[in-house]
Order: C-alpha cells, then sequence, then structure tokens
C-alpha cells in the first residue's frame, strides 16, 4: 500500500504545503481553499493552530472516506497527519523568513499558492492526498469527468468568498491570485501522459 513514491509524495508534498502556508499566505493574512482555507480562517478568528484544526475539519470527511475507499482513506490520513504537524511545526519560522527577505503581496499571493498546489498535485499525482477537499475532488474526478486541479479550485473559490465575508479587510484579489496559482499548480501535476500527448 504505502510505495516509496507515496512516501516520498507525502513528504515533499508536505514540506511544500507548509511553506506555501507559514512563509507566503499567513504573514498576509490572506486565504486559500479548501480545508486549509477553513483552517486559515478559524486561525485568524481565534488563532488556534492551522494543522490542528486540518486535522479536526477533516473526521467527517474521512468517516465519509470509510465507506467509500479505506486505502485511499488510510493514505490520506498518513498525508493529513504528516502535513499538519509540518505546517504547524514550521509556524515558528514565519518571522524569520518574513524578516530577511521582502516579497510584495502579489508576488507573495502567487508563490504562495504555487507551493500548495504542488505540494498538494505532487500527493494527488501518486494518488495520496491530505484529505478533505482533496479527497472529495479525488473522488467526484472520477464520477464527473474533470480534472482534479479544476474541481480543487471550484471548492477554493466558495471557501475564499465565504471567508471574505467573515474576516475584516479587502484580500479577496490576493487570496484569487492564490488559488489561481495553486489550481494551476495542481492540475499541471495531475495530468495523465495521455493529456499531454
Amino acid at each position: 500500500m504505502f510505495s516509496l513514491k507515496k512516501i516520498g509524495a507525502i513528504v515533499i508534498g508536505s514540506i511544500l504545503i507548509a511553506i506555501g502556508i507559514n512563509f507566503f499566505v499567513v504573514p498576509l493574512g490572506i486565504l486559500d481553499g479548501g480545508i486549509i482555507g477553513v483552517a486559515l480562517i478559524i486561525n485568524y478568528v481565534f488563532d488556534i493552530k492551522i494543522g490542528l484544526i486540518m486535522l479536526i475539519c477533516s473526521i467527517p470527511i474521512f468517516v465519509l472516506a470509510w465507506f467509500y475507499n479505506r486505502e485511499l482513506l488510510y493514505i490520506s490520513v498518513s498525508g493529513l497527519l504528516l502535513s499538519s504537524y509540518v505546517i504547524d511545526f514550521m509556524e515558528p519560522y514565519q518571522y524569520y523568513f518574513s524578516y530577511y527577505i521582502e516579497w510584495t503581496p502579489f508576488t507573495r499571493a502567487v508563490v504562495g499558492g504555487l507551493a500548495i498546489g504542488t505540494g498538494i498535485g505532487v500527493m494527488l499525482r501518486q494518488h495520496v492526498s491530505t484529505g478533505g477537499m482533496d479527497l472529495i475532488a479525488e473522488y467526484l474526478s472520477e464520477y464527473i469527468k474533470i480534472n482534479v486541479g479544476i474541481i480543487v479550485l471550484i471548492i477554493d473559490l466558495l471557501i475564499i468568498s465565504i471567508g471574505e465575508w467573515i474576516l475584516p479587510g479587502d484580500s479577496f484579489f490576493l487570496s484569487l491570485m492564490t488559488i489561481t496559482a495553486g489550481g494551476l499548480a495542481t492540475s499541471i501535476c495531475t495530468l495523465r501522459r495521455s493529456e499531454i500527448s
């Protein structure tokens, strides 16, 4: 069940997601989509750790996945546990990254989205994920024949729209840039070889 490729995808994907969240998205106070977006909204409002919120929010989805595909569930739980840990582990280093490297808000939003989207895409390419909305997107893509990255993008748009309504400030444009870059990166990573040729 756990090949070396799957383990590598979980590790690399988790690190990329954590980098995108901690060093690019959170310092701007903007949102990503899916479970990460929900976790960011709760983090901004209640100051609860992002990784912990991701774990809690994924429980109902994993209960549903228990009846859908148990092998995918086990692999996704592994991806979620590692990515949640790495996100919370890297959180204290936000200050150092922000202090020593200056980015424009637009560039930070786009690079953050690319890092998160690539991390998710690397996992999905090996049929693993962090669970949450990725798991739902993977499930839906089998039935409606739309690239999983596009489904993730649609879900993400819904999340940032809700976040814009709840959170103060005008972060919608930068959040939109983050999920657009992320959706594009995920789509490219999950292209099947037959779609490329």
